[in-house]
């Protein structure tokens, strides 16, 4: 999709109703759903992050950013993500976390990043984490400076190309809760993006296009 062209949804974008677990839920196993029902949030008391979900121009072209993580000993390793982290006592909120996070992990400053909107926290049960999903765009071009640290690689996805349900699948994975089970994902660049990502990306998909068909785009 053309850049000028995304940019005259994004006024709707404020205002649409956001699917949250529903559209969360699209892209769980059932296993998963099962242990989330049984977790007592006040017991756990979740840690906090934040994520960035980026909008940009590329040539005259929409895209969305996505990092692919280094491999470490952690359950997210060399796993597909957002641009963000763990939220820290001096952000003033979570937006701040997930703006700060996008600065240090892919080098986007926070000036160049006009946030639309919060979607739908959820849950992370390998890490414990509670994240919270922002959505934001770059109005220019802009230049990735991937932290060697914990980026091994950027993925510019064109819009066009995560509005297609061609690349929906359902992949075998070994999960926390199981060693061979079947979970829908996202197949992009080679990468199977599945779980906490996957979902989402599949609020953020739903989202896009319910706009896309209220403005007969």
């Amino acid at each position: 999709m053309d850049f000028q062209d995304f940019l005259q949804i994004v006024p709707y974008l404020d205002a649409v109703n956001l699917p949250g677990e529903a559209a969360h839920n699209v892209m769980v196993p059932q296993e998963r759903l099962e242990i989330i029902k049984k977790i007592n949030f006040d017991e756990i008391k979740p840690r906090n992050a934040a994520v960035m979900m980026l909008f940009y121009p590329k040539g005259s072209k929409t895209h969305l950013v996505l990092i692919v993580r280094n491999s470490y000993k952690g359950v997210h390793s060399s796993q597909i993500a957002f641009p963000g982290g763990k939220y820290e006592k001096e952000d003033a909120n979570f937006m701040q976390t997930a703006l700060r996070e996008t600065y240090e992990e892919i080098g986007v400053h926070h000036e160049k990043i006009e946030v639309l909107k919060a979607f739908t926290h959820l849950y992370i049960p390998p890490s414990n984490f509670m994240v919270y999903p922002f959505l934001g765009i770059c109005r220019d071009e802009i230049a990735f400076y991937p932290d060697p640290t914990e980026v091994a690689d950027i993925i510019e996805l064109p819009l066009t190309t995560f509005l297609s349900d061609s690349i929906v699948i359902n992949a075998e994975m070994t999960t926390s809760y199981a060693k061979s089970v079947e979970v829908p994902a996202f197949k992009i660049e080679g990468h199977i993006v599945w779980g906490a990502t996957a979902m989402m990306l599949s609020e953020l998909k739903i989202v896009l296009k319910n706009v896309l068909n209220i403005i007969n785009f």
